[in-house]
């Protein structure tokens, strides 16, 4: 993957679409381009914070309701501002992600309120929705197209139906028509493909080669490694510290882990839950929590399990973007040592060129002893309980 030459660059970017995929695009998004050295900021839904606060939008007068959606607006106008005037001034690339956006809000307005508040607070339509924002993403709601895996459960504010929720879908989206550079990412792929057409739509916008990475149909290619032959010709990297922990789950069929990564002292905090396979697909919500957040389910991990702790170095080499992850102690006894490189690529046998300047002793592309999942395992636990194990993508 070759990536140009950027001094700056800032995209505020909107994910829309009832239970589409946003929350778990976000977290892999973010990932994503933090590994390539970038700064990521996220600002929050604004109507999740408010309506959470007890509000239920159904129960609101024509007039409360105008009000709340006037204030929904101007909340949320301070709120990116905030993250804009953060990005101005950071020193290095940088990504400004918005969940939702303020023409999100006008959807739920009668058309001749929403002309109405524009008036009385001398909005318009075209900085809103135009020049306010770099690029909009709209990722289709589950209930088109992807039925089966259209849900509202664990949503603290979404009660819809399949049918209110393609209205909702269908409005929402006609709210941004006009946007010069706005993608749909719609339910003709699986998920994981989803959200992979996702990460390359925001590269394709910035510029940024990524090859064959975000491929829909390339896979992950996870060789060991015995050492590092030349430090001195090694490419431009990023390095991260990482720590991974398993935690309780219900059913022997569900994964659920945390994810702390970081480097000079600053961290990010994933939570990942794997669901059962639905027609033969793992169901897996990713999502960026907190450091409180990310301490609560710490209390929560699973002690049949090892904390799992890795050195990541990131590097582009070939036009393929490349993990080498060095478990550190401590660590379990089967990662002592333990080197392996991993990379997305739809290259298949000796057509993908691995680095030169690294020992690589074999492939080890889906063998179980070498998931983090296993390798996390204590002696005691039953292994056969790792049906489930193999990592997904981790951009």
């Amino acid at each position: 993957m070759k990536m140009q030459q950027i001094l700056q660059f800032l995209i505020y970017f909107i994910f829309v679409g009832p239970c589409g995929g946003k929350t778990t695009g976000q977290a892999r998004l973010s990932t994503f381009f933090e590994s390539l050295g970038w700064k990521v900021y996220r600002a929050p839904e604004t109507a999740l914070v408010l309506m959470s606060g007890g509000v239920k939008f159904t129960n609101l007068s024509k007039l409360e309701a105008y009000k709340f959606q006037e204030n929904l607006i101007r909340t949320m106008k301070q709120i990116e501002d905030t993250y804009f005037e953060l990005a101005n001034t950071c020193p290095q690339n940088c990504l400004v992600i918005c969940d939702r956006g303020i023409m999100d809000a006008s959807a739920y307005l009668p058309t001749e309120d929403w002309e109405q508040m524009k008036a009385d607070n001398n909005w318009n339509e075209i900085q809103l929705r135009d020049n306010r924002y770099n690029q909009v993403i709209h990722m289709v709601s589950a209930a088109r197209g992807a039925e089966m895996f259209y849900t509202v459960a664990g949503h603290q504010t979404r009660h819809e139906s399949i049918n209110q929720a393609i209205e909702l879908d269908q409005i929402t989206a006609g709210a941004w028509v006009g946007h010069p550079y706005y993608d749909v990412i719609d339910n003709t792929t699986g998920f994981e493909g989803k959200v992979m057409r996702m990460i390359s739509a925001v590269c394709n916008r910035l510029g940024i080669d990524t090859g064959d990475r975000l491929s829909t149909n390339s896979k992950k290619r996870k060789f060991l490694v015995t050492g590092v032959l030349d430090w001195t010709i090694f490419p431009p990297h990023q390095k991260f510290m990482v720590t991974h922990d398993y935690l309780v789950t219900p059913s022997r069929k569900m994964q659920a882990r945390i994810r702390k990564r970081g480097q000079n002292g600053q961290w990010t905090y994933t939570h990942t839950i794997r669901r059962p396979e639905i027609n033969e697909e793992s169901v897996e919500l990713r999502m960026a929590i907190n450091s409180r957040d990310y301490e609560i389910l710490l209390a929560q991990r699973d002690y049949r399990h090892y904390s799992i702790y890795k050195k990541r170095t990131c590097f582009l080499w070939n036009n393929h973007y490349f993990h080498l992850d060095e478990y550190e102690d401590p660590c379990p006894p089967g990662c002592k040592g333990l080197i392996l490189l991993e990379t997305y690529t739809t290259l298949e046998g000796d057509d993908l060129k691995v680095p030169d300047f690294l020992q690589i002793e074999q492939e080890v592309t889906g063998n179980s002893k070498y998931s983090m999942f296993n390798l996390s395992i204590k002696e005691e636990m039953d292994r056969t309980k790792s049906d489930a194990s193999i990592d997904s993508r981790d951009v």
